[in-house]
């Protein structure tokens, strides 16, 4: 943990007085984004108080004031009221006038992003199962925090929470109790006529969660291959043991260029037959800064010889998206193949400099832009998904 993240969690409210100290704040890097807060405007009908860091403030003092929130442990007191600071960071670039009304939309899911890039590289909160966790659980609370006072207009309302209970499985620190309270604070942060209709709506939320027993943990399956049937949407009942068609794995890589890949391929599927993207880009003179197309459907006819012939293999690339690992995964599971996606991460220097040292170094700016559109797979995406540091 660097100087940067110690002195933010330093502001973290504490014993005895549990006051904030806003001053320090601004000797981290996320002063120039409280800044931008106190320029980004609010729709009235739902945020009376004003801009953005005015609400920002006031939910930061909820949850100081929050009975549950005191109750945590210190680690957890941080991650929450550092999620609380920047929950609505995302409302910097997604805020727009539209009919004379201010809106945000698609904030929540901008703002886990912007929280990830700035943790990972300003705070170093990466390379280690520590920082990785207290960063992704940061993350995971903004993503999700609009979602419970929200819950009744989802098409599935108890498959969207066992999804999202279901990434406690990849970060241990995540729940759903923590993100109640996250909420609850977010709620009462502002001057709105109907706090108290949100908060029953969100109360009805949680108590469905803990009805189904995933309120504080994952949900329990009888199976991987039934968790995966459930949690993906396929028209299974979350209790129903399903069939195991599936004959074989398909690992898929995901990770920033330099993260070192190909070495964990060496070192932990030696004997799988591997499709890389890299090696297909130099068979075909393509830069990796040139259009792909040729390259993947290259890449994706390699794979369904292998498909066919039911040969595991590796898919060696980026896929630093859900939408680029569908595609892939999808094919895969045509075919009846078991999926795994395996993310790896390693600190920002580390990740440049690993990449400098490479032939075909991908050019930072390019790196850059990766990070800030990166989507971690969640538990929803395949048969397994691990993270790692390396």
């Amino acid at each position: 943990m660097n100087d940067n993240w110690k002195t933010l969690c330093g502001v973290v409210p504490k014993p005895p007085d549990w006051n904030i100290n806003w001053d320090a704040l601004f000797s981290t890097p996320i002063a120039p984004y409280l800044e931008r807060l106190s320029k980004t405007e609010q729709n009235p009908e739902w945020h009376a108080e004003g801009n953005v860091l005015i609400h920002t403030k006031m939910v930061c003092e909820e949850l100081a004031e929050d009975s549950e929130f005191r109750e945590l442990p210190k680690e957890k007191r941080e991650i929450l009221f550092i999620a609380a600071l920047m929950h609505d960071f995302g409302k910097i670039s997604c805020t727009v006038m539209e009919d004379g009304i201010w809106k945000s939309p698609s904030h929540t899911i901008v703002g886990s992003k912007m929280a990830r890039e700035i943790l990972w590289k300003d705070f170093s909160l990466a390379g280690t199962k520590e920082e990785q966790e207290a960063r992704e659980c940061i993350c995971n609370l903004i993503r999700y925090h609009s979602v419970p006072v929200h819950i009744a207009e989802q098409k599935n309302p108890e498959l969207r929470l066992y999804q999202i209970a279901a990434q406690g499985e990849l970060v241990p620190g995540f729940s759903l109790q923590l993100l109640s309270i996250l909420v609850r604070a977010d709620l009462k942060g502002r001057i709105c006529d109907t706090i108290g209709e949100s908060l029953d709506s969100m109360e009805l939320c949680f108590m469905m969660s803990k009805d189904e027993g995933i309120f504080d943990k994952p949900g329990v399956f009888v199976s991987d291959a039934a968790e995966y049937a459930y949690l993906s949407g396929k028209n299974v009942w979350k209790g129903q043991d399903v069939y195991d068609d599936t004959w074989g794995e398909v690992i898929l890589m995901s990770g920033l260029p330099g993260t070192g890949k190909d070495t964990w391929i060496k070192e932990h599927y030696p004997d799988m037959p591997m499709i890389s993207l890299d090696d297909i880009r130099k068979e075909m003179n393509i830069s990796p800064t040139e259009k792909q197309g040729q390259v993947v459907q290259e890449a994706r006819e390699r794979a369904r010889a292998y498909l066919r012939s039911k040969q595991p293999f590796v898919w060696n690339a980026t896929n630093l998206s859900a939408m680029l690992r569908h595609n892939q995964l999808s094919l895969f599971e045509q075919y009846h193949a078991r999926t795994r996606i395996v993310f790896l991460e390693t600190p920002w220097d580390t990740n440049l400099s690993r990449n400098e040292n490479r032939s075909d170094a991908v050019p930072t700016i390019e790196i850059e832009h990766m990070m800030r559109n990166l989507e971690l797979p969640t538990r929803t995406e395949a048969r397994a998904v691990e993270w790692h540091c390396v």
